[in-house]
């Protein structure tokens, strides 16, 4: 707060409800790189009365504001004090939600980068249990003698900001307010309370824009935090911005575990095609390379997704979104092992290929290398990119328990499918009984096998058929 432009700022209002109440009193002091610039108050006519209790805390009657200024007539000189400047209140979240809600009703979007002094407070003297403001002043010794008006409390701000600078030192300070500036703020498109209600544990998240278009799907253990991460105060990646900018909506679906988010994530983006995923789109030209190792006088093929979705796995090579990608991730094969591009399909000519006149051939097609010698070497090449066969004689369900133990959801898959999630036994028969065919996905089949292969989890596996509902 002493390297840059800031505002103390406090607020007496005519209740907690800011979409229903109104403002009193603003109180404010601008201060730029640590030195005072100027204070500046003022009464407000909020439009309606102010009860009796709140009369009693501020000293503030309605007498005292009728003839005050409505907020419209203060609003632009109020707006020019605050604009570019970071808003620092205590419970600072009441303060800014009064401040949005009055620039709405006027038609007007404000935001502002916001500093909680009860954050502060705590990050700075975290062995202290009460961080309300009689709280500090007391600790502080700070006197005030204007308390619970909107300049008198934005002035004891002003002096617990001069008193943190010395102790506990203003790099500890600027250190704190780096971390809480970084903190959630609500897009101008959605409520204030859009993240209230959002839970913690794990799940998919949905941002939809104007007319519902769906805008970003993303997945975590922790949806709350997640969500909120977007919207960070630093704002550094670029596709944040855009989607604070444009968000209207957000929506969840819980899942009982990871697993679950991985695949309801993979499954979402491909069904909504939203705008700002850029990966596990659908791959309508998903192909691998089949080629048996024992026909070594055979090219290898390029097969599309419709070959696998019977299940047969033997002899396939690479998965890739495009003919374009698999033909190059072969090119690349043949030049770092000096394949034979000719024997690989690459290259359709009689005698010596072009990569063994240049000597990236070792010359399988001009008889130095016998092509049994030639296919024991691209077998040994393509071995990093075998497709994994299905390790179980059938279908399977996992079971996925949430940490709490109140959710069980069962996952049943097949040959790397994912066949439909379920958490009854009725809805695991429905499932059986229906006509499933199962339809490979590369992006499913990336989350399975990295779960079930990698040895970091310990999944439950319950065997199915047809006629094992029971066993969900």
């Amino acid at each position: 707060m002493y390297d840059r432009a800031v505002v103390f700022l406090d607020l007496e209002t005519t209740g907690a409800t800011a979409t229903r109440d109104r403002i009193t009193e603003v109180g404010l002091i601008e201060v730029d790189n640590g030195r005072f610039v100027r204070e500046w108050s003022s009464l407000v006519n909020p439009g309606m009365s102010i009860p009796p209790g709140i009369q009693a805390l501020t000293g503030i009657s309605n007498d005292m504001v009728a003839p005050a200024a409505r907020f419209e007539e203060i609003a632009r000189e109020l707006y020019e004090a605050i604009d570019g400047r970071v808003l620092i209140a205590h419970n600072a979240r009441f303060d800014y939600g009064f401040l949005k809600n009055e620039f709405r009703r006027l038609g007007k979007t404000f935001t502002a980068p916001v500093l909680c002094t009860v954050k502060l407070s705590r990050k700075l003297f975290p062995q202290h249990p009460r961080h309300n403001l009689d709280s500090l002043m007391l600790r502080h010794g700070i006197q005030c003698d204007a308390r619970h008006r909107a300049l008198g409390d934005a002035r004891v701000l002003w002096e617990l900001a001069q008193q943190w600078r010395q102790e506990p030192g203003e790099e500890a300070v600027l250190a704190a307010t780096e971390k809480l500036l970084k903190t959630t703020t609500v897009p101008v498109g959605l409520a204030d309370n859009a993240f209230d209600h959002i839970p913690e544990g794990p799940g998919v998240y949905l941002f939809y824009g104007e007319k519902d278009v769906p805008l970003y799907v993303g997945k975590s253990i922790n949806l709350r935090t997640r969500v909120m991460s977007h919207f960070s105060g630093d704002h550094r990646v670029a596709k944040d911005m855009r989607i604070a900018a444009e968000v209207k909506r957000i929506d969840w679906i819980e899942t009982a575990g990871e697993l679950g988010a991985l695949i309801e994530e993979a499954r979402l983006v491909k069904k909504l095609s939203p705008v700002h995923n850029r990966q596990l789109r659908r791959a309508s030209e998903l192909c691998a390379w089949h080629w048996p190792a024992d026909r070594h006088d055979e090219a290898p093929e390029l097969v599309s997704a419709r070959d696998l979705t019977g299940g047969e796995f033997r002899d396939l090579y690479g998965l890739f979104r495009s003919r374009r990608t698999a033909i190059e991730a072969l090119r690349e094969i043949a030049l770092e092992h000096e394949l034979c591009h000719a024997l690989l399909g690459l290259e359709k000519r009689k005698g010596p290929c072009f990569a063994y006149q240049i000597k990236r051939c070792r010359g399988a097609c001009a008889g130095v290398e016998t092509p049994r010698e030639h296919a024991a070497r691209l077998a040994a090449a393509l071995a990093v990119l075998r497709v994994r066969a299905w390790p179980f004689p059938g279908r399977i369900g996992i079971r996925e328990t949430s940490t709490d133990g109140e959710r069980c959801d069962m996952h049943v898959l097949d040959q790397w499918c994912h066949l439909g999630t379920v958490s009854s036994e009725e809805e695991l028969r429905d499932l059986q009984e229906g006509s499933l065919r199962p339809l490979f996905d590369l992006d499913t089949y990336k989350i399975l096998t990295r779960y079930l292969l990698n040895g970091k989890h310990r999944p439950q596996i319950v065997p199915l058929t047809a006629n094992t509902a029971a066993a969900a």
